[in-house]
């Protein structure tokens, strides 16, 4: 699934086609996405000017003359700018075309059909997609204090604690693996027993990686590639995450994997002791 790093640079390659340009046309192939389209969808959006761009979670945000297109890429969805002159075919899993007077298309793709298309015309802040929302990581709201007070009541591990969207978004499991590595901490260590040194180590690492992820393009998933069709490189900077059996980056310990929560976790034993 496309994560957060990877969202940020989908939406950094398509806004400046689309940023204040009015939609010329809108066609749906697919309505049957995660959630439905709204059938009328086509209609609501032609004629309106696209204000704004931005990202919230991994979310990608339209906001328009009456209200705020939703994207979320789900599985395998991307994001493609196209130039009407060159009349690109829709192919098998091209759902969604969104033209604007520039004559550039907007083209979603979707093999798996997890991802969303969504309208709506209230405040985004109390759609129930994000009202229960946590800060962004990049943030200045998501720091030591913040994260320590809320792992005081929390027995989960320290991985389900900053995978936690209620907690901080956007904090996938990849770069939550390549977080608590930088961090020195183990992922099983009880939530309420970190100390305001971890808090610290761990909100500045989770800053620290995605930010490389997002100045790398994203990491090289199988189902994603950019904007422009050219995939991510973050993946070859990966320090434990997908390394299993191979020697630590630090100390030459093999890396070692479980599952939790059905989501794989990759740590160095010696380097993230559990204390």
């Amino acid at each position: 699934m496309p994560e957060l790093p990877e969202v940020e640079t989908t939406l950094r390659g398509v806004e400046p086609f689309l940023k204040d340009t009015k939609i010329s046309q809108v066609t749906i192939r697919n309505f049957s996405l995660r959630w439905p389209i709204n059938p009328r969808l086509a209609e609501i959006l032609t004629g309106q000017t696209i204000h704004l761009l931005y990202r919230r979670a991994k979310y990608l945000l339209l906001e328009c003359d009456t209200g705020t297109l939703i994207i979320h890429l789900g599985m395998s969805g991307r994001l493609r700018i196209l130039n009407v002159s060159e009349n690109p075919p829709p192919e098998k899993h091209d759902h969604f075309d969104m033209v604007v007077e520039n004559d550039h298309i907007l083209r979603y793709t979707d093999p798996r059909r997890f991802g969303s298309i969504l309208w709506t015309e209230g405040p985004i802040q109390v759609h129930p997609l994000f009202s229960h929302l946590g800060p962004e990581p990049l943030t200045e709201p998501f720091d030591d204090a913040y994260l320590l007070a809320k792992s005081r009541n929390r027995r989960c591990s320290a991985k389900t604690l900053i995978m936690d969207g209620k907690v901080v978004v956007g904090v996938g499991n990849i770069y939550a693996n390549e977080a608590l590595f930088m961090a020195e901490i183990h992922p099983k260590k009880i939530a309420n027993k970190l100390t305001k040194k971890d808090c610290d180590k761990l909100v500045t690492a989770i800053k620290a990686i995605l930010t490389q992820a997002i100045i790398a393009g994203g990491t090289t998933l199988k189902d994603f590639r950019k904007s422009d069709g050219k995939p991510g490189y973050f993946a070859q900077q990966l320090n434990v995450y997908g390394r299993q059996g191979e020697p630590c980056i630090h100390c030459g310990t093999h890396i070692e994997h479980y599952k939790e929560a059905q989501r794989a976790t990759f740590y160095c034993p010696k380097c993230q002791r559990l204390k």
